[in-house]
């Protein structure tokens, strides 16, 4: 397990690599953002924009959203740009009070919002079924998130999705991966977050095909018919957590007052209570969480260095979501003891080491780590 000596990430996390000087491809990439034409970027924008009110539908393009920071930034953006655009959410099954606060906001920009929720008795017997099979709570969350936005711009002939960032960019993707600045099917194979399942593979006699369909995206024909489109705003403009907070603050974003859900932005991950869940097992599988992903994008965009990072990793340590993980159980009907005997059935042996009663990590990145 190697450390990037610039940010905190290990080269456990999946698709990012490290090069011979020690530097991760997320920390490259953002230092590539130096040569890149960001006019040029903005022009290829409004291009795509000119397009998009030209396509004669009721809508000139749909914005996925969850009550997150970013989803304000995509909808004052796009608002910016004179587009008319159509809010798109899935009501995850565990929103929280200041993320519901934060969609009803959006209506209030002078935008229409349509919020998809799926059978509760599904939703529950699937997310239990993948996070017991896979080790994963967020394969549930990651189908809906990526189909339901295009079901919806089938149905209303929408032929531009703006997301926010690329994670594939963002996060750590290889250098291979600098071509995927679309959100399309090659992008979904390797960044979609389904552990390279496919939807009809978690079928049985409850969760049946038809069950099960809301979560299927529409065929790749037929997107390819209708022209859609699905673009990242970060492609076109530098995205910088610290600002999209700002930009959504000033447009009526409220920020989580009792501080961090999970990681290391009282602005981040703030609207759905299971999404620390799905970060809580990375701990598990590639020896890091959500607080590293956070502390090295402080890092690159210079507003914190490596020591400092290391010194809030330090302070915080691992950051167990007790009370998450309590609703969670409560929703799949696990206990406690049956949540804990599935981490630890994911738990990567490659990384970890058992010491009497306790597991490490060998080359861990703090060598004063409370592993108790």
């Amino acid at each position: 397990m190697q450390w990037c000596r610039s940010c905190v990430l290990p080269d456990s996390r999946p698709n990012l690599t490290i090069n011979s000087d020690g530097v991760c491809s997320a920390c490259e990439t953002f230092r590539g953002r130096a040569e890149i034409d960001w006019q040029q970027r903005e022009r290829a924008f409004e291009t795509i924009v000119d397009n998009a009110k030209l396509s004669g539908s009721e809508y000139d393009c749909l914005v996925p959203v969850s009550g997150g920071k970013d989803s304000t930034w995509q909808v004052v953006k796009c608002l910016e740009y004179g587009l008319k655009p159509l809010a798109v959410s899935w009501r995850p099954p565990a929103r929280t009070s200041i993320g519901q606060k934060n969609l009803n906001n959006l209506k209030t920009l002078g935008v229409d919002h349509i919020d998809f929720s799926i059978n509760p008795g599904i939703e529950s017997t699937f997310m239990r079924k993948t996070f017991v099979e896979a080790g994963s709570s967020g394969i549930p969350m990651h189908y809906a998130i990526f189909a339901i936005p295009l079901k919806i711009a089938v149905n209303f002939n929408i032929s531009l999705i703006v997301w926010g960032e690329n994670s594939a960019i963002e996060y750590g993707g290889g250098p291979s991966d600098k071509h995927l600045t679309v959100l399309d099917e090659a992008w979904l194979s390797k960044y979609g977050v389904a552990q390279g399942f496919d939807v009809l593979d978690w079928c049985d006699d409850w969760l049946t095909k038809e069950a099960l369909s809301v979560y299927q995206r529409p065929d790749v024909r037929l997107i390819k018919e209708r022209n859609i489109q699905a673009v990242f705003l970060g492609n076109y403009f530098p995205w910088d957590p610290e600002k999209s907070r700002r930009i959504a603050q000033e447009n009526g974003f409220e920020l989580r007052i009792e501080g961090a859900k999970t990681g290391y932005y009282d602005y981040a991950d703030i609207d759905d209570d299971f999404i620390s869940i799905h970060h809580w097992l990375k701990w598990y599988k590639f020896g890091f969480t959500r607080l590293f992903d956070n502390l090295s994008l402080e890092i690159r965009n210079g507003r914190m260095d490596r020591i400092g990072a290391l010194e809030v990793l330090r302070s915080i340590g691992a950051d167990k979501p007790e009370a998450d993980i309590d609703e969670f159980c409560n929703y799949t009907g696990l206990s406690s003891a049956a949540f804990d005997a599935v981490c630890e059935r994911f738990r990567n042996r490659n990384i970890w080491q058992r010491e009497g009663d306790i597991w490490k990590i060998s080359n861990f990145i703090l060598c004063d780590w409370d592993w108790s």
